[in-house]
């Protein structure tokens, strides 16, 4: 069994991240990817699918935006609680992230996992259209095939900005407050369990921050005069984050669980640190947990040859629905 906080090399196989550069331009005045941000393999790339399992819920719509629903068996009849599920780049076709959303389900979640990349669907996924990019595929077509889908994905993640993406999910999440009034009242609030990409929106989902992308309803800082808006979670359970800042963690209030990969360059040991720092400074109820000798993205079902990251998987799982089942 994986332990965390136990400091053991990861498996090169599985644990080697491959970090797009986004520096290394290769068309004149392109846009580098958040400031030179980027995302790793297991970000953009499913694992397989471990034999035998599928999906089991379905696809609809809430607030105008496509979305999964994956709703417990006895439900209404039992009730339930509404869970945001908000995925890595791979988003809601992906058949891991459908399965991963059954499990919450399962539990006796009522989970909703929205598509935050509405029409604009990572380059090589299922919904991607090579029209799109047609453009910039010209140019570099004689350039070799990985390095031409690298910097697609690069320009790709530069637009994903949370003020594209969570207006998107406030979509979302009002349309929910009608469609199942009932399990956010008897959860008292909206959960969320964010992975990879959905992370980083499900700490800024947790916090009370400046309005600056029409977040809701809004609140004013009096002493400041400075107009906010927030929390919109209960409380999130947060799977190897990426893109997170520093000033991400400012404004935290919900109350918020974080599993963690050793030495994932994807979420920096500095930035870790001082989130920890700064949560548990301004009274914020949080865990951390770091595991070794898995790869950035182990959370998210998917089959491995090594029993220890899939013990591992099993094991985040059960923490994060611990976390948000205790809250």
């Amino acid at each position: 069994m994986a332990d965390p906080e136990v400091a053991t090399k990861a498996p090169e196989s599985d644990a080697t991240e491959k970090v797009v550069n986004p520096s290394a331009s290769i068309i004149p005045e392109d846009t580098p990817a958040q400031s030179g941000a980027s995302l790793g393999e297991h970000c953009v790339t499913d694992r397989p699918t471990p034999s035998g399992q599928g999906s089991s819920g379905e696809i609809s719509q809430l607030g105008g935006v496509d979305v999964y629903i994956s709703k417990p068996a006895d439900y209404p009849h039992t009730p339930s609680k509404l869970l945001l599920f908000l995925t890595g780049a791979t988003g809601l076709h992906s058949t891991n992230n459908q399965i991963q959303a059954d499990k919450y389900a399962k539990e006796g979640f009522l989970v909703i996992l929205p598509d935050m990349f509405s029409n604009d669907p990572l380059p090589g996924s299922a919904t991607y259209s090579e029209e799109k990019d047609a453009s910039v595929i010209e140019q570099i077509k004689m350039r070799a095939a990985e390095t031409a889908k690298s910097f697609l994905i690069d320009m790709w993640l530069a637009r994903q900005t949370p003020e594209k993406v969570l207006p998107i999910i406030h979509k979302v999440l009002e349309a929910a407050k009608d469609e199942f009034a009932d399990a956010i009242a008897n959860g008292g609030g909206i959960y969320c369990a964010g992975y990879c990409f959905g992370g980083r929106m499900t700490l800024l989902l947790a916090g009370e921050k400046p309005d600056t992308v029409a977040w809701g309803q809004q609140t004013t800082d009096e002493e400041a005069g400075v107009v906010k808006a927030g929390p919109f979670i209960k409380a999130g359970a947060i799977a190897h984050a990426t893109l997170v800042t520093r000033e991400d963690f400012e404004g935290t209030k919900a109350p918020i669980a974080f599993i963690c990969v050793e030495n994932d360059q994807l979420f920096a040991d500095e930035i870790r640190e001082h989130g920890e720092k700064h949560l548990m400074e301004s009274n914020v109820e949080c865990e951390f947990k770091t595991y070794s000798g898995v790869p950035h993205g182990f959370g998210i079902v998917g089959e491995y040859e090594d029993v220890k990251i899939k013990v591992a998987q099993a094991k985040a799982f059960d923490q994060m629905l611990a976390w948000l089942k205790s809250h």
